[in-house]
């Protein structure tokens, strides 16, 4: 688990990617490592992290000629005078579509998709939806195949960030509100009230220099392990795909396939497995729950707070003000996410392999490719650390591969996809560490807890409607006879 649940810059000793990190840390904020990360400029105003970053203000009478002055000052006040909620939005928008258009470190800027790159994407997700039909019983869950340059990946994945990150931010606002004794409050309520407005601002720069980086690296809107995308849009991102793939000696369109089926998979999952989005979301929201702040520390910041250094409040939250409750409910629901989405990366890696395999020479190459993306700290354990604090641990979903990877044998794919019916059938964190051992013990009781599920259900012969052609739509146990 990150010391910095918030994930405000890397510890300065050494960053946790090696020298891709200290580049971007000399691009966000000079030597000085997370001391800025990313640097208070305002967009259009050296960068951020660029020159004057350590004193903005300063950066702007110092350098700036009487335009980008009233732009600076324009930026300003729409900062001190955001009223929504815990996180500026539109802030963070803004700087995730700047990052976008900077490009990546290689130089790579973002460019429309064009008509033969889109209709190349349609067919990978076409044929990719045919080879899993035998390798799982969900059927598609993809009514259309998208691609996207990485500003619609910005565009299209905001919802879903904001669903994951206003729950820690809300927690922090909070805060700031209640260090203050009572009484006191009513006097220091503009005070209090520029606090919340810079730190939305400071939660929106932090969260879109975040998610604009991570849409150069993406190639697909499951990355993550989570729906970010619009339910039954399967999307890639061929502009990545091509970065990805260039320099493993294996061929574009192989590369393109083989990510169309990741992305196919994880699609059947989310599309079939109505609960499973909540449960993710609802676990996410449960951590931040738990999260405590550390009003010693927030008290200090409040009482010292000078409007014309805004980033001592940043500084603040980048030195551990909050952190996870050390709880059996805060580990439980620590222990609640990792595990579902080491189970959800794990059942998409077992069941590409078995629906690859057969049918592409560099089906292990790129299995293995992918697995090691993840276990170096790649995008998606990097950017889930940096938005809500957490690690995901690597070994976890090779161990859950292997636990999908049994049950298929011992099962079959039916009953490996049946366990999805319901949360309280997955395997536990514990199981992940003994997969034969959960294969074997559920066995004696699974066929009688199927029975039970699917007559509750009201479905056929005791199984549940998990299978193809079944959208799940009917899982809340809508009323009705079918009629109009």
């Amino acid at each position: 688990m990150s010391d910095t649940p918030f994930g405000f810059g890397l510890p300065p000793e050494e960053p946790e990617d090696g020298d891709e990190g200290k580049k971007k840390d000399q691009q966000s904020g000079g030597e000085q490592g997370p001391a800025n990360p990313i640097g208070f400029g305002l967009p259009g105003v050296g960068g951020f992290g660029g020159p004057g970053a350590d004193n903005p203000f300063a950066a702007m009478f110092g350098s700036l000629n009487p335009t980008d002055l009233g732009a600076a000052f324009q930026q300003l006040g729409q900062m001190l005078s955001y009223e929504g909620g815990p996180v500026n939005w539109d802030m963070a928008k803004q700087i995730a579509r700047q990052t976008v258009s900077q490009g990546t470190p290689d130089g790579v800027k973002d460019a429309s998709v064009g008509p033969a790159e889109r209709s190349a994407v349609q067919e990978a997700v076409r044929l990719a939806d045919l080879w899993l039909d035998d390798a799982t019983s969900l059927p598609s869950g993809a009514g259309t195949a998208v691609a996207w340059s990485r500003a619609e990946w910005v565009e299209a994945t905001l919802p879903a960030w904001k669903e994951l990150v206003d729950p820690v931010a809300e927690r922090v606002g909070a805060a700031m509100g209640d260090v203050l004794p009572e009484e006191m409050q009513a006097m220091a309520g503009p005070l209090i009230g520029m606090m919340r407005s810079m730190g939305g601002a400071m939660f929106g720069t932090q969260i879109g220099q975040a998610v604009g980086v991570l849409a150069g690296e993406v190639v697909g809107s499951t990355d993550i392990g989570l729906p970010l995308g619009p339910a039954g849009k399967a999307a890639l991102l061929p502009l990545n795909i091509e970065a990805f793939g260039k320099d493993l000696g294996v061929p574009a369109d192989e590369v393109r396939l083989y990510l169309a089926l990741r992305e196919a998979a994880h699609q059947r999952l989310f599309a079939h497995v109505p609960w499973l989005r909540s449960h993710l979301f609802g676990a996410v929201d449960g951590y931040a729950r738990g999260i405590k702040v550390d009003t010693a520390k927030l008290e200090d910041v409040v009482g010292q707070f000078d409007p014309q250094n805004p980033e001592q409040l940043q500084d603040a939250l980048q030195q551990g003000m909050f952190q996870p409750e050390d709880t059996p409910e805060q580990k439980a629901a620590l222990a609640r996410l990792e595990t579902a989405l080491a189970l959800v990366e794990g059942w998409v890696d077992a069941v590409v392999h078995t629906a690859a395999k057969p049918r592409l020479s560099s089906a292990d190459a790129l299995r293995e490719t992918l697995r090691r993306r993840r276990a170096t700290g790649g995008p998606a354990e990097q950017t889930f650390a940096t938005l809500i604090g957490l690690e995901l641990r690597p070994r976890r979903l090779r161990d859950a591969s292997r636990l999908w990877a049994s049950l298929t044998d011992a099962r079959g794919v039916d009953g490996r996809d049946a366990l999805w019916a319901h949360p309280d059938m997955l395997p536990t964190a514990t199981d992940l560490d003994d997969p034969d051992g959960f294969v074997h013990r559920e066995q004696l009781d699974f066929s009688e807890l199927d029975k039970m599920l699917g007559e509750a259900a009201g479905g056929p012969g005791g199984k549940p409607n998990l299978k193809k052609g079944d959208t799940g739509d009917d899982a809340d146990g809508a009323e009705g006879d079918g009629t109009e």
